[in-house]
């Protein structure tokens, strides 16, 4: 695992920029560093030494040195692609990855990505044409970026690595806050800064005579098999992963395993008997620490396992520096949990596997049981009463079965928009100092709706995760956080042969009444204790909404919404109305709070000059020393508040009782004239008070309260239909209709 960069053109004092544009990402690679100049090109690496670790340096020729390449990435196939590369005629130097993929170039070109089985970003340099070809692997697990300056390339594993071009003009991307605000990530190719293109997954770049040229060579398509029976499946699967975790093990340096409570990564931990695995939690109780389950399952399979309780000073003190080696904004929690996890096991190894990819791959996310749920209830109900339904749902609190009404209005292609959905066009529009760079986010995914548009709903769902979530968000978060740990981690479910297997099985196989992921499951329950291999899913779960009801951590984030980066982006008074509002309980808006933070922080960073070290909120105080009393030493004491000073805390009488409270607050005294106005104010006030609405995410969440229009129809229930029961038994009796039908 590496990091790289280059660029072309002449410039003054090319030396000193390719070298700043290579240490700025040491992290990437911190055993060694590597340069190649000529009149034409410069180009940088780092390296972590993972396969040849005495001959392995890059950048790497073929044999007459006309091919120049740097290479970020592990080919876990390299040395039966060296023998067959023997056989036609190539001579090699070292026994690394890295000289069998400028080698694999000279003899396929373009046709090298059937060969490869692996991960990888690269860039080649032809010195006698003065070509430039780079390429990214099958589902975007490396990274790399690009801009072009003039007529000329720049590249990087990382942005930050552009930046430090002098000729690059640093601008934000205002279309990308818009995306970001909707999907928590920014879909690639745009990025936050102006200019500045990710490569696509599956894709390869050509730059010639200034010009740029992308064409796509893979692309992840399901081919269900319907004849494919339950045990088939099974142990196709069991046979497939078998082979690439054995693949991805390769290496001359000591491999470690991440372990969770989920299926994935105890899948991939059963085939580390005898060695290390790694786990974090948070000190919440079960719902927010896997620690418990992964060290149960590590003594049952038998593994070295070693934990980390992550504190909240930690958690909210490392959010400044995570955003920093992200590059853009991410606002999924999680990413802050993963940078701890990987911290740890770097103490230990410099390779990790890990279980990212198997939800896109096998259907794992409980939200692909929507369109087998929501059959019966589209099928029976018209649209134009669905979305009467719907608004009327809109209006009550957040019952049972609100959500499920609410989100079952519209087709997939109009509700869907992956994983994450944090504000629709009209919550943008309102929060956003300048509207008119809102826009609906489902346009942006018209084009992998209309590619996937013949599977049946399920597989749209995964089709779109693969290609947007997975690698805006799963992928872009395990490589920086790793890479910030200078920590290798490599993902045997997202591997060619296994998708292979994946894109076969029937629809029925991946998602079901029963279960997600329903024959994967099946295949490491022949590894794994079925408590595990059947636990359902539960992603990686973070406190944000427990914090954001603190009131220490309240004001961490009030403080950053009331900033002049705030004033500059947003209408405050809404972020805070969120903010107020989740603080009082009264809606959960976590999510939406934290992808707004996120964006601050990471934007003082990026265009404000603020250091990650200066931007760690302050510590949370400590509490005070409580010393409890007794009931009969409180019956025999007085409270004094100079008694509380003298002992240096505060003290608890318990019990209270009922009789001890007092009646009612003191009340201030009012002013007569005050008194006047607000009798005046009363005078002038309606009888009634106006009626309210709440704007609904697609998730339920409140975004802000607007006025009723006089003409809508009030609400009510009889005091023997409670709303609660009233919509769980509707969303019952639709699943029993569906069931029935099945």
């Amino acid at each position: 695992m590496c990091g790289i960069c280059g660029f072309t053109g002449e410039l003054e004092q090319r030396q000193d920029t390719i070298r700043k544009m290579t240490e700025v990402i040491t992290h990437r690679g911190p055993d060694a560093d590597g340069y190649f100049m000529d009149e034409y090109i410069a180009m940088g690496f780092r390296r972590l030494s993972i396969i040849d670790l005495e001959t392995g340096d890059q950048p790497i020729t073929n044999e007459d040195g006309n091919l120049v390449l740097t290479y970020n990435g592990e080919i876990y196939n390299y040395k039966e692609l060296k023998q067959e590369l023997e056989g036609l005629g190539h001579r090699f130097s070292t026994t690394s990855d890295s000289e069998v993929l400028v080698h694999a170039f000279e003899q396929w070109g373009e046709d090298m990505f059937e060969k490869l089985r692996g991960m990888f970003a690269f860039a080649i340099y032809n010195k006698e044409n003065r070509s430039v070809f780079m390429a990214r692997d099958f589902f975007g697990i490396k990274p790399l970026h690009y801009t072009l300056i003039g007529n000329d390339l720049c590249y990087a594993s990382e942005i930050k690595s552009i930046l430090e071009h002098p000729d690059f003009t640093k601008r934000f991307n205002d279309k990308a806050l818009d995306a970001y605000l909707s999907f928590q990530y920014v879909p690639q190719p745009m990025t936050f800064f102006k200019d500045i293109f990710c490569l696509l997954p599956g894709h390869y770049m050509w730059f010639r005579d200034g010009v740029v040229e992308t064409q796509r060579y893979f692309e992840p398509k399901f081919k269900p098999d319907p004849e494919m029976t339950e045990e088939e499946a099974i142990s196709k699967i069991e046979k497939v992963f078998e082979n690439s975790v054995e693949a991805h093990k390769i290496a001359d340096v000591e491999v470690g395993c991440f372990l969770s409570s989920g299926v994935d990564s105890s899948y991939v931990a059963s085939y580390f008997e005898g060695q290390k695995t790694f786990t974090v939690g948070f000190d919440f109780g079960e719902k927010y620490n896997e620690i418990d389950w992964a060290k149960a399952l590590s003594d049952k399979i038998n593994v070295e396992h070693h934990t980390k309780l992550i504190s909240s000073e930690e958690f909210w003190a490392a959010v400044p520096k995570v955003q920093y080696h992200m590059d853009q904004p991410l606002a999924d929690p999680s990413c802050i949990a993963l940078y701890f996890v990987t911290k740890l096991a770097a103490e230990h190894v410099k390779v990790v596997l890990s279980g990212e990819g198997a939800d896109e791959l096998f259907g794992g996310y409980t939200c692909y049981n929507d369109p087998r749920v929501f059959k019966a209830y589209q099928k029976v109900v018209p649209y134009f009463m669905r979305r009467a339904i719907g608004w009327i749902c809109k209006k009550l609190p957040d019952i049972k079965g609100r959500d499920y009404l609410i989100r079952a209005i519209h087709p997939l292609e109009k509700r869907y928009i992956g994983n994450a959905y944090m504000y629709d066009e009209k919550q943008k529009k309102a929060i956003l100092k300048n509207p008119e760079i809102a826009t609906d986010p489902a346009r942006m995914c018209r084009r992998m709706y209309t590619r996937a548009r013949r599977y049946d709903d399920e597989t749209k769902m995964q089709y779109l995760d693969i290609n947007m979530w997975m690698v805006g968000d799963i992928l872009l978060k395990a490589d920086r956080m790793s890479m910030a740990n200078s920590l290798e981690l490599r993902v045997p479910f997202l591997d060619k042969e296994v998708f292979k297997v994946a894109a076969s099985l029937p629809t029925p196989l991946r998602v079901n009444r029963f279960n997600t992921k329903y024959a994967m499951r099946k295949a490491a329950a022949r590894h794994l204790p079925e408590e595990v291999a059947e636990k359902p899913k539960l992603g990686f779960p973070v406190p944000t909404r427990v914090w954001l009801r603190d009131e220490h951590y309240y004001h961490v984030v009030k403080d950053m919404f009331t900033s002049p980066t705030a004033e500059k982006f947003f209408n405050t008074d809404l972020l805070l109305d969120y903010l107020d509002d989740h603080f009082d309980e009264k809606e959960d808006n976590s999510r939406k709070i934290w992808t707004i933070y996120v964006f601050l922080v990471w934007y003082q960073i990026y265009f404000g000059a603020v250091s990650p070290e200066d931007l760690k909120p302050a510590e949370k105080p400590a509490p005070a020393p409580v010393e409890e009393m007794t009931a009969d030493e409180a019956d025999e004491t007085e409270p004094d508040e100079s008694d509380d000073a003298a002992e240096g805390g505060t003290k608890i009488f318990t019990p209270v009782k009922e009789s001890d409270a007092p009646a009612e607050e003191p009340q201030e005294d009012i002013k007569p004239e005050e008194a006047s106005e607000a009798e005046s104010e009363a005078q002038a006030a309606p009888e009634t008070a106006p009626e309210y609405e709440d704007i609904f995410s697609s998730s339920g969440t409140t975004a802000r309260r607007v006025k009723v229009e006089e003409e809508a129809p009030p609400i009510s229930f009889t005091d023997d239909i409670d709303p609660e029961d009233f919509f769980a038994s509707l969303k019952d009796k639709l699943r029993e209709n569906f069931d029935s039908e099945e």
